[in-house]
């Protein structure tokens, strides 16, 4: 086959042919690949870092963000010694200039279920109330928990909202064995690339990434959530209705509620949502994370989908490249090394800009235009991807 029907300019097929020659790796960000441009990100650097305050003396990463006029709060993961995790909080006016930030947690541990931490958040309105999901951590078991307010001050906890099952009680209910060992058995074993489970199937699947959509669709709250190696959907009227017979008729039908799985090289080994859902006017635009597993530990970029708009089990495009991976000193050495986790989004005009933790040590920021970013996805929908 020829160059030329890869590469969409004789420059871009020069650059290929010497490279391959010279033996060096090739900067694949910045090529244009057949007839798609790849979308321009700018990485804006640090927004915030740790400070000698107890709480989050070894680290700040992975802020919930909402904005509310020129104003954007964002609530982070703090952490301190012994890697306890609490939720601390910053006030930013406009997408970067801090104008307050907490000196105590906002949200810390209270109940058994999330004695060594409380992680990850995730937050957006929905009619007049604000729903921060997070993760809730024990010690051993990380599930999805949620917290809600009515004024970004006071927040009830509502406990765990995904299922509680032990991992012999998950593979019982997966109708086809063929499905779990295929998807998930890795995952439930330590490996390189998944080294802090324990090896006990007593304990409970580990159901992380929750987040909401941020407003209801079909009259239905819908959230997504994550049982490694894919995203799940859930869609219920109230959340009463998220009963242990509701997960066991939710796992038995995994597949069907499953709406991404693992599907690019950057992504190869699991994925996980990030910031809530975006609408626009051609779907939900879905930040998540994708992993890739190597000889030198995982590798953590953002990534971007395209949701039907009604009906968000359904997915539209996915760029087939990540959105941005770790580049930077501050993205690729840290506490955990090769690290992007998008976690949250604020709207500028056209500037979609994502809040990240890098390396799971301090949080920074990138944008991108989001008119841009929906004419990329555009050129890979699922449709266009199945004539090719």
């Amino acid at each position: 086959m020829k160059c030329d029907d890869y590469v969409s300019s004789a420059k871009n097929c020069v650059t290929i042919l010497l490279a391959l020659q010279l033996n060096f790796t090739l900067p694949w960000n910045h090529l244009r690949l057949g007839n798609t441009a790849m979308v321009e990100v700018t990485k804006e650097g640090i927004l915030l870092e740790k400070t000698a305050l107890d709480f989050e003396s070894h680290g700040v990463l992975n802020p919930a963000v909402i904005r509310e006029g020129n104003t954007v709060h964002l609530f982070y993961r703090a952490v301190k010694k012994g890697n306890h995790s609490t939720i601390g909080y910053c006030r930013l006016d406009g997408p970067h200039e801090i104008v307050s930030r907490n000196t105590e947690a906002l949200i810390s541990p209270e109940f058994p279920y999330e004695v060594q931490g409380v992680e990850d958040p995730r937050i957006c309105l929905i009619d007049d109330t604000y729903y921060l999901t997070y993760t809730a951590y024990d010690g051993i078991n990380a599930l999805g928990a949620l917290a809600t307010s009515k004024d970004l001050k006071q927040f009830e906890k509502k406990g765990i909202i995904v299922p509680q099952l032990s991992y012999s009680e998950f593979e019982t209910l997966v109708r086809d064995p063929g499905y779990v060992n295929h998807r998930y058995w890795d995952f439930f074993n330590p490996s390189p690339c998944n080294p802090e489970i324990e090896v006990d199937h007593n304990n409970l699947v580990w159901d992380k990434d929750v987040l909401f959509f941020p407003r209801r669709i079909q009259g239905k709250l819908h959230f997504l959530h994550r049982i490694k190696p894919d995203i799940q959907l859930v869609a219920v009227n109230e959340l009463s209705e998220l009963t242990p017979a509701f997960w066991k008729e939710h796992i038995s039908n995994l597949e069907e509620n499953t709406i991404l799985f693992p599907k690019y090289e950057h992504e190869i080994n699991y994925i996980g949502a990030g910031a809530p859902p975006i609408e626009t006017p051609l779907g939900w635009l879905l930040i998540y994370h994708g992993v890739k597993c190597t000889p030198e530990g995982n590798i953590y970029a953002a990534c971007a989908a395209l949701l039907d708009i009604h009906d968000p089990k359904k997915e539209i495009a996915r760029l087939p490249y990540p959105l941005f991976e770790p580049e930077e000193e501050w993205e690729l050495q840290g506490e955990v090394n090769n690290v992007c986790f998008p976690c949250g989004t604020a709207l500028f005009g056209d500037i979609l800009y994502i809040y990240y933790g890098a390396a799971d040590e301090q949080i920074a920021y990138a944008s991108v235009s989001l008119a841009e970013l929906i004419s990329e996805l555009k050129l890979n929908t699922i449709k266009d991807e199945a004539s090719n």
